[in-house]
C-alpha cells in the first residue's frame, strides 16, 4: 500500500486552549494509539490533503524531529461543523507482525453483459473492511463485473484472497445487475436463449 509523510512535532501542552493556538497557527492536534503509549502531536494541516481528500487509501510514515518514524493508518478525523476544516485526526499505529483493519476501495473491472442488455448496474459496497499485515494491505480491490448478466450478483466471496481477509459476511452483495425500468423481458428472453444455445454446442462436444 501507498504511503505519504508526515511531519510531525511531539505536543507538551494539551488542552483546548494549546489546540486552539495550534490550529490558528495552520497546524492540527493529533494523537497516535496502539504503540506502547499515546503520542500527541501536531502536524501542518497542508500535509493532510493527500490523505483526507481523496478516494484512495495511504498509511502514513509520521517523522519527527527527533529521528523517530512511526507508521499509522488514519483511524478518525474530526472537522468543524461549518468550515469543515480539520479540527483534530487519530491515528493508529502500525507494527510489522501484527494485523490491522482498513476500509479499502473496490475498484470495478470489466463490462456487465447485463448491463449491454438493458439493465443497471448497482454498485453496494465501495469498499470493503479487510484485516491483513501492513506489507498485504493493497491499493484496492479488483471486482470483475464480467460474467454478471441481469438478474445476478457478485458476491464478496468471489474476491477472496489469501493475503488478507475480507470481514463481510459471505452474503454481502458487492454488485448487481438488475432490472432497469427501460429493459424489456426480451433482454431476459435473449439471455436465457443465449444460456440455453451454449448448453446445446456443450452437451454436443461431449
Amino acid at each position: 500500500m501507498k504511503s505519504i509523510t508526515i511531519k510531525g512535532s511531539k505536543r507538551e501542552s494539551v488542552g483546548k486552549k494549546a489546540s486552539k493556538a495550534l490550529r490558528n497557527a495552520g497546524m492540527i492536534p493529533c494523537v497516535i494509539y496502539g504503540g506502547d503509549t499515546t503520542v500527541q502531536f501536531s502536524a501542518s494541516e497542508v500535509d493532510f490533503k493527500p490523505l483526507v481528500y481523496t478516494p484512495n487509501v495511504f498509511t502514513a510514515k509520521i517523522e519527527f524531529e527527533d529521528g523517530v518514524t512511526i507508521n499509522a493508518i488514519l483511524q478518525d478525523i474530526q472537522f468543524h461543523p461549518v468550515s469543515d476544516k480539520i479540527l483534530h485526526v487519530d491515528f493508529y499505529q502500525l507494527f510489522e507482525d501484527k494485523e490491522t483493519t482498513m476500509n479499502i476501495p473496490v475498484k470495478l473491472v470489466g463490462t456487465a453483459p447485463g448491463v449491454i442488455k438493458g439493465g443497471a448496474l448497482r454498485f453496494n459496497l465501495r469498499k470493503l473492511k479487510v484485516r491483513a499485515l501492513p506489507a498485504n494491505l493493497p491499493d484496492f480491490i479488483n471486482a470483475n463485473i464480467s460474467k454478471l448478466k441481469i438478474g445476478s450478483k457478485l458476491y464478496v466471496t468471489a474476491l477472496a484472497n489469501k493475503d488478507y481477509t475480507i470481514l463481510h459476511p459471505d452474503n454481502s452483495v458487492v454488485a448487481q445487475v438488475r432490472m432497469a425500468r427501460s429493459a424489456s423481458k426480451d433482454a431476459l428472453a435473449d439471455e436465457d436463449e443465449e444460456e440455453s444455445v451454449e448448453g446445446e454446442e456443450t452437451s454436443t462436444q461431449e
